[in-house]
């Protein structure tokens, strides 16, 4: 079949479908091809560059699988790490975002079958902190950069500096109470005054003078 001439429909049309994300069954990740569709992928599987591919990729399948896992694994933590730092999400909303992008590594070339089998081993892995509720597996990107491991540990250690100086203030302000009530036990200032009973002589009622006495003249200079 001809190829649509450059500039018709047809070929603006054939190049819209090249840009978009194409459907998974008919991509071979061994050649890293996406096929527009059946018929294309089945020429593709029988054409020759495809058999010498997979020769190669036969003679040691588990390295193949790796390398693929490995980048699988590095390009959907950058996603995550970069989209929405260490907050908490869904796994299933950062691996959309993941498979929109046309040169990404499909799961079903690593040793992943699903995606909640490789959350849950970046779990074990601290990678990722994973929960699973009824809307899903929610991860969040646990950072164990070198930056943050040295920022995180200036904060407790400027913690444990705050801690103990306040502990030794509280030393301190003891032994000044316990210095402080030795030094009125010797005296004899510890004793506390206690009340006594109010009496007068005689049957005379007690009177007040309100009344402010006059002050005295000054002296007259001679």
């Amino acid at each position: 079949m001809p190829k649509a001439e450059f500039g018709t429909p047809k070929y603006l049309s054939n190049k819209m479908k090249s840009k978009g994300l194409q459907k998974l069954k008919f991509y071979c990740q061994a050649c890293e091809k996406q096929c527009r569709d059946e018929n294309g992928f089945k020429c593709h599987m029988m054409s020759e560059s495809h058999q010498r591919q997979m020769l190669v990729v036969a003679q040691n399948p588990g390295k193949f699988i790796s390398n693929y896992s490995e980048e699988f694994k590095q390009n959907f933590i950058r996603l995550l790490s970069r989209s929405h730092g260490t907050k908490r999400v869904l796994a299933n909303r950062v691996y959309m975002d993941y498979i929109a992008q046309r040169d990404h590594i499909h799961m079903n070339a690593t040793k992943w079958n699903t995606l909640t089998e490789f959350c849950k081993e970046m779990g074990r892995a601290g990678i990722f902190r994973v929960d699973e509720t009824e809307r899903g597996v929610h991860i969040a990107w646990v950072d164990n950069s070198p930056k943050t491991l040295a920022k995180q540990a200036a904060i407790q250690k400027m913690e444990r500096a705050a801690k103990d100086d306040e502990e030794r203030e509280k030393e301190l302000l003891k032994e000044q109470v316990e210095k402080a009530s030795k030094l009125a036990e010797e005296k004899g200032l510890d004793r506390e005054p206690k009340p006594t009973e109010l009496k007068r002589e005689g049957e005379q009622p007690i009177k007040l003078n309100l009344f402010m006495k006059p002050a005295a003249p000054a002296a007259s200079p001679l």
